[in-house]
């Protein structure tokens, strides 16, 4: 089986030894090196090898194998940056915030006077349309 590939995408292109990277992990499928534009002090990034744009197109099998290292690559983190806390994210397509078109998670050490601030501007959802909703989405599982 070919792992899809983009020659245009630099992590691709970090992936395969053409771009320089300060890669902290590797494995057969994943990778994980430090952000080059770091929000904070440890910001990394952990990808899967094959090219996917977004966390929907992604094998459930990749998906399982880059979930996995989360917890062992927050605690290294943790430990080497004595952050208190963690933040984790992973955007898909332009309006999400995605920048480069390869699934990938951020993870972000966490210090009282970082400047790293976002909102999360909670709303409340009429019941008639959260169940309407609810049931669209059930309709919309697959197995």
């Amino acid at each position: 089986m070919t792992t899809p590939h983009n020659p245009d995408c630099i992590f691709c292109k970090l992936i395969d030894g053409i771009i320089p990277s300060h890669k902290i992990y590797e494995d057969e499928n994943t990778i994980a090196f430090l952000d080059v534009g770091p929000i904070t002090n440890g910001h990394t990034l952990l990808i899967p090898k094959a090219h996917y744009q977004t966390i929907d197109q992604l094998p459930q099998d990749l998906a399982a194998n880059s979930l996995k290292l989360i917890p062992k690559i927050a605690k290294a983190l943790k430990l080497a940056t004595d952050s208190p806390g963690l933040n984790i994210l992973q955007n898909n397509h332009t309006i999400a915030g995605q920048v480069v078109k390869h699934v990938h998670f951020h993870l972000i050490p966490r210090t009282q006077d970082d400047n790293f601030k976002f909102t999360w501007p909670s709303q409340d959802l009429p019941t008639p349309q959260a169940l309407q909703l609810l049931k669209e989405i059930k309709e919309n599982l697959e197995d």
